[in-house]
């Protein structure tokens, strides 16, 4: 089968792109508005980009039924800043919780019951239940595609400080077993990291 994009809606490529592009990492997103309101959503475009210095990436789309920013990408171009909070299972539910397209002056961590805790460099909160969080400052955002549904913007973040929890971190190394994260597939499915296997690539001669 061939499908040309350019004769489908959005809405047809995205379901084939979430169908594919999996498992996704999860990346809870907690943002302060300019008026001090917190703000909780999770988003599964996301990786890591470089570690020199450690930067993210993750890519808030426009809202698909009215093409309007998300709360989450406002309140970054406010602020130049925002929290990437690592999603593990024993709290998954209430990550979803905070997927719904809440007005602005909601504050998710109430909706979801998740605890905001002060960020040490940055204004915004991070989740207490998170047992990694990335405290990062804006590089850049690019907006990318159309002006309205199915648009969205590739945001690209610089790390200024880890939150690791004691128990994870093993002689630099993140023990994923304790992380226990969980992987985004398509429609209300998710996916655990419990089934592993190894592939050792060859070592450069030299």
């Amino acid at each position: 089968m061939i499908i040309d994009p350019a004769k489908s809606s959005f809405q047809e490529n995205h379901k084939i792109m979430i169908g594919s592009i999996l498992p996704r990492p999860i990346a809870l997103v907690s943002t302060i508005s300019l008026d001090g309101k917190n703000n909780l959503a999770p988003f599964s475009y996301f990786n890591g980009v470089c570690s020199n210095p450690p930067t993210i990436m993750f890519a808030p789309a426009r809202r698909g039924y009215d093409g309007k920013t998300k709360d989450t990408l406002n309140n970054i171009e406010s602020m130049k800043e925002f929290v990437i909070n690592i999603v593990s299972e024993d709290f998954a539910t209430q990550m979803v919780s905070c997927s719904t397209d809440y007005e602005p002056d909601i504050d998710e961590f109430s909706i979801s019951k998740l605890t905001p805790t002060k960020c040490i460099k940055i204004k915004s909160s991070r989740v207490q239940e998170a047992r990694i969080s990335y405290e990062c400052e804006l590089h850049k955002i690019i907006p990318v595609g159309n002006s309205g549904p199915g648009g969205g913007f590739v945001v690209i973040g610089t790390i200024v400080l880890f939150h690791i929890n004691d128990e994870l971190y093993d002689n630099g190394h993140i023990n994923i077993q304790k992380l226990n994260p969980i992987g985004r597939l398509a429609g209300n499915k998710y996916t655990r990291v419990q089934d592993t296997l190894e592939i050792k690539r060859k070592i450069k001669p030299k």
